[in-house]
């Protein structure tokens, strides 16, 4: 039976599992809206405030629970705004599969109404993309974007479909069962016998991992490679929630805005196990081979081994096969010295801990970041979703928030998106069906806070968290330490008022300047089924702490954030 392009595209993404998109109409795109319709008792349409909204919260989707997520736009300004939503998916290997319209393919290349390359634009920022100019492709292709937006690595694929194309007719043949990713990569046996090797000598092991763990499923091989080698964890931003926050043998967040211990055990070791982690310029040691751990560095992606740092063993695989291949390899160790040394660098942070806290509450009595993740984290459960936006808050939220289960955990790492948080949030609450906890600050969501416009319209139980300190604080941050206090264009001097705001778009508010105050809309937040917002009064000189900075010390790098 012959049926339209538009419905090809509806029921391959029906036939691929998708039960949920998130998208924006268009002129190039309203046949498949016009299909979505019809189909609509068999896959959901999410209406979004804006393209990079719906991308966004594909995004968030496809994090949540590991699936792929999907997102609509038309041509030309639809398509160009889930550009930043499809290189957020890709610097942080999300699945997620962006359908676009385009002209007809005979007004390609001739500047049309509303025409980009957007094949162009985003291949540095996809897996893979396609333009499908011929109606017989269109099927396969669509399934070509999961497998490979699923397969290894994951990450986003485009596929842009001219209208034409959408309108065209052809014989569909559905497939019984979604696309299953490519075959894993398997790591070498004697790679392996050669890191066991490297592990059953070590001293002073150090395990570090990243969202790999997360992607691959790998938490209880990683916890049983920890305890049968004694060896402690640290992980980076994309690696939390892979373990239990109070995990005896976790460290918390390595790199320049993590735990004092982590980044001092990192440096310490003798050997450092990373696993499933991209050793990026924010957590990469420095120092040549000869005056820095060895390393033996294990990830599906080959282009991620000797990237950044050379290792004395680069293994290419899939990380729970490697593990679960690696431990039986292994000796049972113990470490006494090893351990001792972890416990006065424990209790070092602590009283560096203890000294900023004294230091804070001597300034104004405004809530303190800490203040707000306690009340907030004493209310909600381990199962509810924690998403931030980028800037102090994320790593106030990385640092602090006691994160229990897998997938819990949703921020934007690689690319660091402002306004990445309300569009994520509600994605990932429409795929679980569990309540989300947004952790933003005045300037993230003022990039955002259009998409309460989404969340009111699909009672999305959201609770929004505004650390509200009236400047662009990480920013300035960085001003204040490098820059002799120059506050060139972060100090805001808004007169918003987030409360009023989020009232016109049809959700609750209030404003909170006590914990008292906090605990109180918190507890009524999230008895709410819809989104809350709560505007928390914070000092604009609240600062986040990072190992590489000396206490009072100020540093003349530039890069120092």
């Amino acid at each position: 039976m012959k049926i339209s392009g538009a419905k090809i595209v509806v029921e391959t993404l029906i036939e691929q599992g998708c039960e949920t998109v998130f998208g924006f109409p268009g002129g190039q795109v309203i046949d498949l809206f016009d299909e979505l319709y019809l189909s609509r008792d068999r896959i959901e349409h999410i209406l979004t405030a804006h393209e990079q909204g719906a991308a966004h919260a594909a995004d968030g989707y496809a994090r949540a629970t590991g699936k792929v997520g999907v997102c609509i736009a038309t041509s030309g300004p639809g398509a160009t705004n889930l550009v930043t939503g499809i290189a957020t998916a890709y610097l942080d290997s999300v699945p997620v599969v962006a359908v676009t319209g385009n002209v007809p393919c005979s007004l390609i290349g001739r500047d049309s109404f509303q025409e980009v390359d957007i094949l162009g634009v985003t291949m540095p920022v996809t897996k893979h993309n396609f333009i499908v100019k011929d109606i017989r492709e269109l099927a396969d292709t669509l399934r070509a974007a999961f497998k490979i937006a699923k397969s290894g690595r994951p990450g986003p694929v485009l596929v842009d479909i001219p209208k034409d194309v959408q309108t065209a007719e052809w014989d569909f043949e559905p497939r019984p069962d979604p696309v299953r990713p490519y075959p894993l990569c398997f790591a070498s046996e004697n790679k392996l016998r050669k890191a066991a090797e490297l592990i059953n000598a070590a001293e002073r092991p150090y395990i570090y991992f990243g969202g790999g763990i997360v992607a691959g499923k790998a938490s209880r091989e990683l916890l049983a490679l920890a305890d049968k080698t004694d060896a402690p964890l640290g992980c980076s931003l994309m690696g939390l929630s892979a373990v239990p926050y109070d995990c005896p043998r976790f460290l918390g967040m390595n790199g320049i805005h993590g735990h004092y211990t982590s980044f001092a055990a990192l440096t310490e070791a003798d050997l450092v196990i990373a696993l499933g982690v991209r050793f990026s310029d924010r957590a990469a040691f420095e120092g040549e081979p000869d005056d820095r751990p060895k390393v033996i560095h294990i990830d599906i992606d080959n282009a991620e081994l000797d990237k950044n740092v050379s290792a004395d063993l680069a293994i290419e695989g899939d990380i729970k096969d490697a593990l679960f291949r690696l431990l039986p390899m292994l000796e049972e160790k113990s470490h006494p010295e090893w351990s001792g040394r972890i416990e006065q660098l424990r209790a070092e942070e602590k009283r560096r801990y203890d000294a900023a806290d004294r230091l804070r509450g001597e300034r104004c009595g405004k809530l303190s970041p800490h203040d707000i993740i306690g009340v907030i984290s004493s209310i909600a459960s381990a199962d509810d979703i924690i998403v931030t936006d980028v800037g102090q808050h994320q790593m106030w939220t990385a640092q602090m928030y006691p994160l229990r289960k897998p997938r819990t955990f949703l921020t934007s790492g690689g690319l660091g998106t402002m306004g990445f948080g309300m569009g994520a949030a509600i994605g990932a609450c429409t795929a679980t069906d569990k309540r989300a906890v947004l952790f933003t600050g005045d300037g993230s969501f003022g990039m955002d806070l259009n998409e309460l416009a989404t969340a009111v319209s699909q009672k999305t139980p959201l609770v929004v968290v505004i650390m509200n300190n009236g400047v662009l604080g990480m920013v300035r941050q960085i001003q204040a330490r490098c820059y002799d206090k120059h506050y060139s264009a972060t100090t805001l001097r808004r007169q918003t008022d987030f409360v009023k705001v989020a009232e016109a778009f049809g959700a609750k508010a209030g404003r909170a300047s006590t914990a008292d105050e906090l605990r109180a809309l918190a507890e009524e937040a999230f008895a709410y089924n819809g989104p809350f917002v709560i505007d928390c009064a914070v000092d604009c000189d609240e600062t986040v702490q990072s190992p590489l900075w000396s206490e009072g010390a100020e540093r003349g790098e530039s890069n120092g954030v």
